[in-house]
């Protein structure tokens, strides 16, 4: 750890040395907050907050599981309550406009508070989701959660016929060309749309308020493409054939696909009763076994129901349902952070951080196997359990600080790091990049399915991941002549934006994206001097904000106007430092001016204040907050910053 300058001491210097000071305490003290929050088993853990969905879902989930904890109930109720806009809506991220389906399901979940369709909050949300056209607009998974408690019918929702699970894995539609999230969540719908369950509630906690048109009266539709002659629309036509099917299935096959999906869904269900790490997952696979005929007593639902709970985060007055558990990716990254930051290897946390990495390596084949059924496992998952699904930005940053950190055993650490990059290196696409959770899953076509109201459910190749794994490469030993990083390498100069930077699939976006491939091309040894890598940086200075940060709104996602736009935040100038410095030979300006607002804007516990959401589920449509971003980010940038600002003095 650097010696840093009292702060007292700094007006005695000169101009840039007081600047260099002001860096070193600034990096100091986040260095001290940040190793004060290391659990004593070695990992890091803060809060993830997505949007009121979260919690109305899980209220939802305990009124039909008959688990209801009402005192934890009124905390997740004081979160809603707290999280409406002044519209009466809720919204994906702070200052975005509303969203209808959270909006019904935050409803619906105070309506089973207790809440009365005459209170203020609940007069407000209704009449600006009557205004929006009222329940029959909400989109696709609210409607499973809503037929489930009796609410729709379940004639309103997306037609998934079960037999879908027994098409082989070579038919161009079958689970496995699904992205892990959507597999999991779509085995759950098609066994709760099988059963068909309707929970009988009290009808003062019901939502017939939300129809327009008499329910008996009120048609459904599937969401629609913004133009007639669309994919989506002729999937569309698609989904009435299905229900034809559905209405006049075979029954051996309906029975066949029945039990392939129970004991698909039981053999995934984590050591914790967990399923995929993540909040659908979670709740609706408990839902459809509850739905066909498992008790709460079954040994399966007893851990799904105490699982459930590990998603509560609670605060002083409210708590918090998370969409799921972030240890590994948080401790990765805050040991990145103090890495960068000039903490050595051998620092007692990270050895304790390396050691929690090779105790919860995962060596179990998961769903990845499916198209890359020769390589051995050796990843890590996001959360504390989730074997069937290691994701590759994880295990990319895990490596890269294993490979700088100490540990007592030096050949598990090698033993540990030679599976590991094995297996990420293994997990490249056909196309030269990389995802998140599988290799070649690039089918799409199928997020205009009617059940993808998130267009979302692929997961192919992109640019973040394909940096972060060039940085992975670097830090094990590795060079550009690499086959592996050469063809990642191709891959990012094919998948440039036309304005210079990188999207990022998740983070919010450009320059998330941006500071991702900057970084991993520098690390593998790629020449940053190339007119491709000039006009990136280029790009990234002529978004730097007045202040001398750098902010991104989700609404990039949906609007290029948006592009490296937005309120700067602690995360995103961050992000955009780590480009600069991984972009330029120097230290510009802008680098200067982005160092300086970190510097100046570190709040007395060490860290910096964020409330935006700068992490991205899915594009358009689900946005994430996590609480300790503003944390180590920074940290790592100014760690960064400061290393070049040595080397620099050293020339």
């Amino acid at each position: 750890m650097s010696q840093a300058i009292s702060i007292d001491n700094m007006a005695a210097l000169s101009p840039h040395d007081e600047f260099v000071a002001k860096v070193d305490y600034t990096i100091e003290r986040a260095q001290n907050s940040l190793l004060a929050l290391q659990k004593p088993e070695g990992y890091w853990h803060g809060a993830l907050e997505a949007n009121a969905e979260m919690n109305a879902e899980y209220i939802i989930f305990t009124h039909f599981m008959d688990t209801v904890d009402i005192e934890l109930e009124a905390r997740l109720k004081k979160y809603l309550l707290d999280t409406q806009s002044a519209d009466g809506s809720w919204s994906l991220f702070p200052g975005g406009e509303g969203y209808l389906s959270s909006t019904i399901e935050a409803y619906f979940a105070l309506k089973l508070t207790g809440m009365r369709a005459g209170d203020e909050p609940m007069a407000q949300a209704r009449r600006w989701i009557l205004a929006k056209g009222g329940i029959v607009n909400c989109g696709t998974l609210a409607r499973f959660y809503l037929a489930a408690m009796g609410q729709i019918t379940w004639d309103a929702t997306a037609a998934l016929p079960i037999e879908i699970v027994l098409l082989p894995n070579w038919f161009p539609i079958n689970i496995y060309e699904l992205g892990s999230w959507a597999r999991g969540t779509l085995m759950a719908l098609m066994l709760m749309q099988t059963a068909r369950p309707a929970k009988q509630i009290d009808y003062q906690r019901g939502i017939l308020e939300l129809y327009i048109q008499p329910p008996h009266f009120t048609k459904f539709k599937q969401p629609r493409g913004k133009k007639l002659l669309s994919l989506r629309n002729l999937l569309n036509v698609g989904d009435r054939g299905l229900r034809l099917y559905d209405k006049h299935n075979v029954a051996s096959l309906r029975a066949s696909a029945i039990r392939k999906t129970e004991e698909w869904i039981v053999d995934h269900q984590d050591e914790n009763g967990s399923w995929g790490g993540i909040e659908p997952c979670y709740l609706l696979s408990a839902m459809a076994l509850k739905a066909i005929g498992y008790r709460n007593d079954h040994p399966v639902l007893r851990k799904a129901i105490a699982a459930s709970r590990e998603l509560v985060w609670d605060f002083p007055d409210s708590a918090l349902y998370m969409p799921c558990v972030s240890p590994n990716w948080d401790s990765a990254l805050a040991g990145r952070a103090l890495l960068d930051s000039g903490i050595a290897g051998d620092h007692p946390a990270l050895r304790k951080a390396a050691s929690w990495f090779i105790d919860h390596q995962i060596f179990n084949k998961g769903d990845w196997s499916v198209k890359r059924p020769a390589l051995e496992a050796g990843g890590w998952a996001f959360q504390f359990y989730n074997d069937s699904y290691p994701d590759v930005d994880d295990s990319a940053v895990i490596l890269s600080v294993l490979a700088e950190s100490s540990v007592g055993d030096a050949a598990a650490k090698e033993r540990s790091m030679r599976a590991g990059a094995n297996w990420v290196m293994g997990m490249q696409s056909k196309d030269g990049g990389f995802a998140a959770f599988d290799a070649d899953n690039d089918s799409t076509w199928m997020n205009h399915l009617p059940l993808a109201d998130v267009e979302a459910v692929t997961d192919p190749s992109c640019p973040d991941l394909t940096g972060r794994v060039l940085d992975m490469m670097a830090s094990v030993g590795y060079r550009s002549d690499h086959p592996v990083a050469k063809r990642a390498i191709e891959w990012l100069k094919r998948n440039q934006s036309s304005h210079g930077g990188w999207w990022g699939r998740w983070g919010v976006n450009y320059i998330y994206g941006t500071s991702s491939a900057l970084s991993g091309l520098r690390a593998i040894g790629v020449d940053m001097k190339q007119p491709w890598i000039r006009r990136a940086v280029a790009w990234l200075k002529s978004k730097q904000n007045a202040d001398g940060g750098w902010g991104e709104s989700p609404l990039s996602d949906q609007d290029p106007a948006w592009h490296g736009r937005g309120t700067s935040t602690a995360s995103q100038t961050a992000w955009a430092l780590i480009a600069l410095v991984a972009g330029e030979d120097d230290v510009s300006e802008s680098a200067m001016r982005g160092a300086q607002w970190l510097s100046e804007r570190q709040n007395d516990d060490g860290a910096w204040d964020e409330t935006e959401h700068t992490g991205n589920g899915f594009p358009n449509h689900f946005y994430l907050r996590y609480h300790l971003y503003a944390h180590y980010f920074p940290l790592m940038a100014l760690g960064r910053f400061r290393r070049r600002l040595m080397e620099r003095s050293a020339r």
